[in-house]
């Protein structure tokens, strides 16, 4: 089974049953398999912000939701972040490519990434960092505790999780 997979059917067992995703070379395998999988409603978004109020309409639904999308894009989702998602307790899990880090070969990427972990910190929001397929058996437990707690948690996936930059 592919980590795409066992990614997605984790999710699945949580009971989210709403994602959107902003488009990420490093996501594509588990941005298609949730795309594939029936018991999921996909809805893509232009931008990370806008994911975020997909969810938070999802979850007033009463539908669990969850955003995939990269790093780069957290600095334009702090006010989303804050003034919906944490003000009014809604729980999102956030599975979030982590590019920018060694032997990434876009340079804007590696700004962000600098960036990242301080700014959710700061946002006091729990994070998780998956370097290697074996992290991601930790993925039903984070998923069950963005949901007791009604909080953002990120899950962030480097390179080395999803088997390099290519040259590897």
């Amino acid at each position: 089974m592919s980590i795409s997979s066992k990614i997605v059917d984790d999710v699945v067992a949580a009971g989210i049953e709403f994602v959107t995703t902003v488009p990420c070379k490093q996501l594509a395998g588990v941005i298609d398999e949730v795309e594939a999988r029936p018991e999921i409603y996909h809805i893509p978004s232009n931008k990370e912000d806008e994911g975020m109020g997909l969810c938070a309409g999802a979850f007033m639904g009463g539908k669990k939701p969850m955003i995939i999308m990269q790093n780069t894009a957290i600095g334009v989702t702090i006010n989303t972040l804050v003034t919906l998602t944490q003000f009014y307790r809604m729980p999102l899990p956030m599975l979030i490519s982590y590019r920018g880090e060694l032997r990434e070969p876009v340079a804007c990427q590696v700004e962000m990434a600098v960036h990242t972990k301080a700014l959710l910190d700061q946002l006091l929001i729990p994070t998780y960092h998956f370097h290697k397929e074996a992290d991601a058996d930790e993925l039903p437990e984070i998923l069950n505790y963005t949901f007791m707690c009604n909080k953002p948690v990120a899950i962030l996936t480097d390179a080395s999780f999803w088997g390099g930059y290519g040259d590897q």
